[in-house]
């Protein structure tokens, strides 16, 4: 019991952490930032992904290890499709991060930020709404064969 309760705590702080780190994305991003902003943004967008695997393991963990049984997460198509929402968000902030981590270096003084990242992090921020409300029905033995 308590194991889970520990798990559960950092599968919730991962997933805040994970929902700042795109609401502080999504107000700083812009067409064209200075490097001193860019720097900023590259750094919440390692705090994104460290949460997201912060919310990834502990969630894996809470399916197999701890918690309900696995087949009350297996059984239930609503969580299959949480699940691949969110893999879809993660894969969906890739390009961003790429493009960040290759150009973190650049050398002028501003830097031009591709609109598509800008689109990408606003499907992100529209399929994480979307997950908590499949987690409710889940917790309510919705999707449940």
């Amino acid at each position: 019991m308590t194991s889970e309760l520990v798990v559960r705590y950092f599968h919730f702080l991962g997933i805040f952490f994970l929902v700042s780190a795109m609401v502080a994305q999504h107000l700083l991003i812009e067409a064209e930032m200075s490097k001193k902003q860019f720097i900023k943004l590259v750094r919440i967008d390692a705090m994104y992904g460290i949460s997201a695997l912060i919310v990834f393991l502990t969630g894996m963990t809470l399916w197999h290890a701890v918690g309900k049984p696995a087949e009350f997460y297996t059984g239930n198509f609503l969580f299959h499709i949480k699940f691949t929402l969110f893999i879809v968000a993660a894969v969906l902030s890739l390009p961003a991060t790429v493009f960040y981590l290759k150009n973190r270096n650049f050398s002028g003084s501003h830097i031009q930020i591709p609109k598509k990242y800008l689109m990408f992090l606003r499907v992100q921020k529209l399929i994480i709404l979307i997950i908590p409300a499949l987690a409710v029905c889940m917790a309510r033995g919705v999707g449940l064969n």
